[in-house]
């Protein structure tokens, strides 16, 4: 079996972590592509599990080494990254792949997978309504919220370059157009 790949995008607070783990609860052939990224470990996530959190030094050296499949500076002192080594140890399990990254990571992979990947992008109603749901997520400070509101209005320029854009204005609603969308790419 060749796996396939779905990249899920979007600005910060669009809902793409949760669409991404109800797809995960649903699709016993998808597993999730564990980011690396120098940021802070915020107090209900998982190394290992949400993300690889690694010293900027651990970063750099991955870079030099051509580890990654893609990556980028996300915001200052905050990089993020694929590891060829997290692809190859879950299509070693043969497992089809979940990625949830940011606009320009997902572009990237997107051009590296090609026809094997479904890129979609996540679009919520207005940037009021991204700025509310990163305040209510509390794990933020205002000053990295407007960093965040700031990369999202170049973020949601780039929405026309993926396969499909999908609204997330009300979850039940996204997580049955996304499920549908990914069941209908895996028969291909």
């Amino acid at each position: 079996m060749n796996s396939k790949y779905f990249i899920i995008s979007a600005p910060s607070g669009s809902g793409k972590s949760s669409l991404a783990n109800f797809l995960l609860s649903k699709e016993n052939s998808l597993a999730f592509s564990i980011s690396s990224t120098t940021r802070r470990k915020r107090k209900y996530e998982v190394h290992g599990k949400d993300y690889y959190f690694i010293s900027n030094d651990e970063f750099q050296n991955h870079i030099a080494l051509n580890n990654f499949i893609e990556w980028e500076q996300v915001y200052k002192d905050d990089f993020k990254g694929t590891l060829k080594s997290e692809i190859k140890r879950l299509t070693d399990n043969g497992k089809n792949i979940i990625f949830d990254v940011d606009v320009i990571g997902g572009l990237n992979l997107k051009k590296y997978f090609g026809d094997d990947a479904l890129s979609i992008y996540v679009d919520v109603p207005s940037i009021n309504v991204l700025k509310q749901r990163l305040k209510s997520r509390g794990s933020e400070i205002v000053k990295e919220i407007d960093e965040r509101i700031e990369k999202a209005k170049f973020e949601i320029t780039k929405k026309n370059l993926f396969d499909v854009i999908l609204m997330n204005d009300k979850f039940d609603e996204a997580s049955s157009n996304i499920y549908e969308l990914i069941t209908n790419f895996l028969k291909k």
